[in-house]
């Protein structure tokens, strides 16, 4: 019998980690049909920011309360996989509380911590919940939230509770064995729920609750790539890869800055720049879809963890405009893994008459953005949705000229006169002798 539950147990665990390896595996193609970008310079700096940023939760202690919860289910996150490797030791291998044989004493110390931590997660759990579904916090409520999105955060907070309740039974149900050597603070408060049972009907139930506890974290495991709380891997990732450039500074676009270094340079010979290739495709200005942007633009939406901070804070989105940050990059992840799909079929990408800039984004969201960098602040993984904006208007003006009106009146000032206003350079000063 014991025989039989390690093979499935080893079954189990192997179909696991073949099928979110296999996920995991189809994200990172979806992030790799971006255009490349060098993020590999300043490595130090990197770490430290990943460091500060990933690890220490740095930029979720803006906000002082929702930090320190999620700080708890953070640290909770980290340190009960402790347990949970304890448990894929005993299901491989049909030991018994395997660490138990090595820490002593100690272990009753160690588990009784870990109860501490899945109590302390699960209050934290409700009071998330309520926050979302009671309190109704309006950023957890924008349109981009409806349906899936509001659904998928549920679901998360109800496998966690799920999974900490099922951890601390297994404890309570086994301190009423006959042969029990172990006692934990918070199970041995719940032990008595289970004192009336016979010997053989606790044992049935330990393991009842133990497959629960393991099998529901296998379950999750694959729910993330699914899910917006794959951000708890890619946080990290993402975090090392983040600009950091100063906020305020944009990239330029080379073609574009040789073109006016050229125009403004007197000694140079226009005719003597190369010709271009007839075998090369033509340099596109900014993205149209999501294959155009950059494999960093992609890390971030799927990284997204959908709070809100971003739109909470923008001021566009304040005043009634219909840009939403964390839309910006929802629609993205939407349309690059439409994209994957599509590759999947059709072995190479077929055009589907659809592009991230009309079919998913609207110029009315991209122009309302004020590139005021707010979103990116806000943001406690150091996603970067105003790069993609700027992108996609880079096309919209560079290559569709499908500027607003008043822009483009701008920039033909800026052309003919030099300036944003309709004044030659002869009268710009005439102002004065008013």
């Amino acid at each position: 019998m014991q025989f039989l539950s390690n093979v499935i147990f080893i079954a189990l665990l192997g179909g696991a980690i073949f099928w979110f390896t296999k996920n995991v595996g189809r994200i990172r193609r979806n992030i790799l049909l971006g255009r490349d970008v060098d993020r590999s310079k300043n490595a130090a700096g990197r770490r430290a920011n990943m460091f500060r940023v990933a690890f220490g939760q740095s930029k979720m202690q803006a906000r002082p309360i929702a930090g320190f919860l999620h700080f708890i289910i953070y640290i909770s996150f980290i340190i009960i996989n402790i347990e949970v490797l304890e448990i894929v030791i005993d299901g491989i291998f049909g030991s018994h509380r395997f660490f138990s044989h090595y820490l002593g004493n100690a272990y009753n110390f160690v588990i009784s911590f870990f109860e501490i931590l899945a109590v302390a997660t699960i209050v934290t759990v409700v009071i998330f919940w309520w926050r979302r579904n009671v309190s109704k916090l309006e950023r957890f409520h924008k349109e981009e939230m409806k349906g899936w999105p509001f659904k998928d955060a549920n679901i998360i907070l109800y496998i966690e509770v799920a999974l900490m309740l099922a951890l601390l039974n297994m404890n309570a149900v086994e301190e009423n064995f006959a042969s029990s050597e172990h006692s934990f603070i918070v199970s041995h408060s719940i032990s008595p729920l289970w004192s009336g049972l016979s010997e053989n009907s606790l044992q049935l139930l330990e393991r009842f609750f133990w497959w629960i506890h393991i099998a529901g974290i296998l379950a999750f495991l694959n729910y993330l790539p699914f899910s917006k709380h794959f951000h708890i891997i890619l946080a990290f990732p993402n975090t090392y890869y983040a600009n950091l450039e100063a906020k305020g500074r944009f990239t330029n676009n080379a073609s574009v800055t040789r073109e006016v270094k050229l125009m403004m340079d007197p000694t140079a010979d226009p005719f003597a720049a190369p010709a271009p290739n007839a075998n090369e495709p033509l340099e596109k200005f900014g993205a149209k879809d999501a294959m155009d942007l950059s494999w960093v633009n992609l890390l971030n939406a799927y990284t997204c963890t959908e709070c809100g901070r971003c739109t909470s804070e923008c001021p566009a989105n304040l005043t009634g405009k219909k840009l939403s940050p964390r839309k910006i990059m929802m629609d993205t992840r939407d349309r690059i893994d439409e994209i994957g799909k599509n590759i999947e079929t059709n072995i190479e990408f077929k055009d589907d008459g659809k592009t991230l800039l009309g079919d998913y984004i609207s110029p009315e969201e991209l122009w309302a953005c004020t590139s005021c960098n707010a979103c990116v602040q806000a943001c406690p993984v150091d996603i970067d949705p105003l790069n993609i904006i700027m992108q996609l208007r880079n096309f919209a003006t560079m290559e569709e000229s499908s500027a607003p009106v008043e822009l483009n009146a701008m920039m033909t000032n800026v052309e003919n006169n030099g300036a944003p206003w309709p004044l030659s350079q002869m009268d710009r000063a005439n102002w004065i002798n008013e």
